[in-house]
């Protein structure tokens, strides 16, 4: 897929909100620091599309870009966010939760998890909550450029082992890398397949 139109359409707290132009979503999501918006900026080739900061928990809305003109990049908020006072948390998570359970136009979410570490605790509660609720997911692991080739792979099947122990089946899984562009191809693949199924 080639991306040659991306812009920002919008931005609520609530799914009644969103752009009221009605289009297939491709949602990214993951904990605080992650590298979310450094990732939607490498996919769009826009470096300034999403705000990229080194202070954790700074994207509070859903965002929504509109992409070629045919579908939504969706940016949410970062989980998982421990220096943030409790009532900001559970109104995030109100924000987080509305949107993936009721927008009807979610094609897929994809949950981003950082490739130096072990996948955390918080990660695999909320992969497990997609599940119960049968939100469709994908992982994508990012960072991938931060250490060796062999260092990434050992840990991606270290965290795929750990996935396993909870997942009789595995969802589809990506290595990213915002500042070598790796992965770009493969996501934009896989965004295109699930467009063309959707026709």
């Amino acid at each position: 897929m080639k991306i040659t139109d991306a812009k920002f359409a919008g931005s609520c707290t609530r799914v009644s909100a969103k752009p009221k132009r009605r289009l297939p979503e491709f949602a990214f999501i993951g904990r605080s620091n992650v590298g979310k918006s450094s990732l939607i900026n490498m996919l769009t080739g826009n470096s300034k599309l999403a705000m990229t900061s080194s202070t954790p928990g700074k994207t509070k809305l859903i965002n929504h870009f509109l992409i070629n003109d045919s579908w939504y990049l969706v940016d949410l908020p970062g989980y998982g966010y421990a220096k943030m006072g409790k009532k900001s948390r559970e109104e995030l998570q109100q924000v987080i939760s509305d949107y993936i359970l009721n927008s009807e136009e979610l094609v897929t979410l994809f949950v981003l998890v950082d490739s130096r570490y072990d996948i955390t605790r918080i990660d695999l509660d909320f992969i497990a909550e997609l599940g119960e609720k049968g939100v469709p997911f994908s992982i994508i692991f990012t960072k991938c450029d931060k250490q060796s080739a062999a260092a990434t792979a050992a840990q991606i099947d270290k965290d795929r082992q750990i996935l396993l122990q909870e997942w009789e089946e595995l969802p589809p899984m990506f290595a990213s890398s915002s500042a070598k562009k790796a992965g770009r191809e493969e996501i934009l693949g896989y965004i295109e397949s699930l467009l063309s199924d959707k026709k």
